[in-house]
């Protein structure tokens, strides 16, 4: 019963902001005490944070803290242009899609704004929602991605241009592994583990095609998305913190594997975060990513992703999303194709030719203008833009389920018994979320803010190294936070739970199998311990983090 009368509460809060009650400025809690019946743990995102919702909508709540500061509206505009489809219209809502694209709409990666779905084997195929993973194209002897594709390659395009990769030349295949227990716990029960293996042969590659020899061998891996709820709340955790996690990880020395020596060495950062095209290069730590190649939430995966997924430019942003070499716009110039189409293309791109370059010259010269320009015309305005980030910093944490179960009581108790709590480490507090943007777009008090909030996210937000087959390009992965993906299968309606990098575990289990595969794993001593339980132990565990 304190339970529906908490969530009545909140609900009500939520409409008295919605009516207009509420100022920018009320971040804080109006009944402080109000759930002390309820463990901390239970509020996933804190009391700014939480969604107390557990159904097939359970990742699409605005946080408390998006009611309470008056944000409901400008959280719903910016959920319309993560849910519809960018189209290629040069007007209107939602416009400007292309020239070459990698999905025509968030969704599409990020099914019902959770985590990626596994890909079934076959033909690689992004024009489904679902399919959250991106192809991993890499040079194997330095394990850096290609200069000759994007970093998140593109497999559309919008006529007359051709898309640099075509995805139906790609396969996917599911390879069995067998690790040092041969997939079997000592009571008998058994478990399966499977990775994806990507075959993408070089006639897939649209610059191969036009006559371009590759400068060395390439391989291919899946990346899968992350849930986007949460972010905010992650973004929240002050920077010193994140610096004694690592120094304490460094001091112990419990992990074979050390840290990541190109971002973290001798107490100090090596690497830091910075945007020194949009910012000052200001330098911040770095948090969001598995690679960790991100900073602040503000300039981070999602308000990239935004713009170079869709190729929608915006006024920071105007230019094309291409590879780094320059070869898409090199050889679509000289492509008669490219060539022939061109004119009644750019006519509907820039109709009142204010972009001479895109007029004079040979025809050569003008495309190589168009797909190279970088004061493109601005396709999404400051204040999308701006709405669309409120949603994305506004998105709330499920609240964790079951939590009067005793099972989930002593999965609880397991997990941090065998050291799982060391990497998922379960809660942080936020700082003041004095909202820092590296781009230099956002003031920050435009967006949704979660100070001094107990979060549960169940991730130390450091990097380590599992040494699983066929692993995540480089090696180094930055624990994934834990906190509601229990749903996944509720969210997205998918058949397994898609769980690690590349959606190889279809089952908790599986997932926690993977963490031990290899005997130089950082998790490998708490999976030898799992293994010793017996099974209504082990299953506790599963059912702990399911709950979570």
């Amino acid at each position: 019963m304190r339970k529906i009368n908490i969530i009545k509460g909140l609900i009500t809060a939520g409409l008295i902001c919605m009516m207009g009650a509420c100022s920018e400025e009320t971040i804080t809690n109006e009944e402080p005490g109000k759930a002390s019946e309820l463990p901390d743990w239970y509020y996933a995102g804190g009391e700014l944070g939480t969604t107390h919702l557990s159904t097939s909508n359970a990742f699409e709540q605005p946080s408390p803290a998006v009611e309470r500061q008056g944000l409901y509206q400008s959280f719903k505009n910016g959920e319309s242009l993560f849910e519809k489809p960018f189209m290629t219209n040069q007007e209107g809502v939602r416009h400007g899609l292309g020239p070459v694209y990698i999905r025509t709409s968030c969704q599409h990666c990020h099914p019902n704004y959770g985590h990626g779905t596994r890909i079934p084997e076959g033909r690689f195929n992004t024009n489904e929602i679902g399919n959250g993973c991106l192809l991993v194209v890499y040079d194997p002897s330095t394990e850096g991605y290609v200069s000759w594709l994007a970093g998140m390659p593109q497999s559309h395009a919008v006529v007359p241009f051709k898309a640099p990769i075509d995805e139906t030349k790609i396969e996917v295949k599911w390879l069995t592994a067998i690790d040092d227990w041969q997939n079997r716990f000592p009571d008998g029960e058994c478990y399966e583990l499977q990775y994806p293996e990507v075959n993408m042969p070089e006639d897939a590659i649209y610059v191969v095609n036009r006559g371009y020899k590759l400068p060395g061998s390439y391989e291919v891996k899946l990346e899968s998305t992350i849930g986007m709820y949460g972010t905010g709340l992650l973004d929240a955790i002050p920077e010193e913190e994140l610096l004694a996690q690592y120094r304490l990880e460094e001091s112990d020395g419990y992990m074979q594997n050390g840290l990541n020596p190109a971002y973290f060495a001798g107490g100090q950062w090596t690497s830091m975060y910075s945007n020194v095209v949009q910012g000052d290069g200001t330098k911040y730590a770095r948090r969001f990513t598995y690679a960790l190649s991100r900073g602040p939430l503000q300039d981070a995966a999602g308000a990239n992703a935004i713009w170079n997924i869709t190729n929608v430019t915006r006024s920071d942003r105007r230019y094309h999303y291409l590879d780094a070499a320059g070869t898409y716009a090199e050889y679509s110039a000289k492509d008669p194709d490219v060539q022939n189409g061109f004119e009644s293309y750019i006519a509907r791109i820039d109709p009142d030719h204010k972009h001479s370059a895109y007029w004079q010259g040979t025809i050569e010269d003008r495309i190589k203008s168009y797909l190279t320009d970088k004061e493109l015309d601005v396709e999404m305005s400051d204040e999308e833009y701006t709405e669309f980030m409120v949603w994305h910093r506004g998105l709330a944490v499920p609240a964790v389920r079951d939590i009067d179960n005793p099972e989930v009581a002593r999965g609880k108790e397991l997990f941090s018994e065998i050291g799982c709590d060391y990497c998922h480490r379960p809660s942080w507090t936020t700082g003041a979320d004095n909202v820092v943007d590296p781009a230099l777009f956002f003031k920050g008090v435009e967006l949704p803010r979660y100070p001094y909030q107990k979060i549960w996210p169940y991730t130390d937000m450091v990097q380590h190294k599992l040494m699983m087959a066929k692993d995540i390009r480089g090696g180094w992965c930055r624990t994934t936070p834990l906190w509601g993906r229990g749903l996944h299968q509720k969210v997205t309606g998918s058949p397994t739970a898609d769980r690690l990098h590349d959606c190889r575990a279809r089952t908790t289990l599986e997932a926690i199998m993977w963490h031990g595969y290899s005997e130089r794993s950082d998790a490998r001593y708490s999976i030898e311990k799992f293994r010793q339980l017996p099974k209504k132990d082990r299953d506790a565990i599963i059912r702990f983090v399911d709950a979570i």
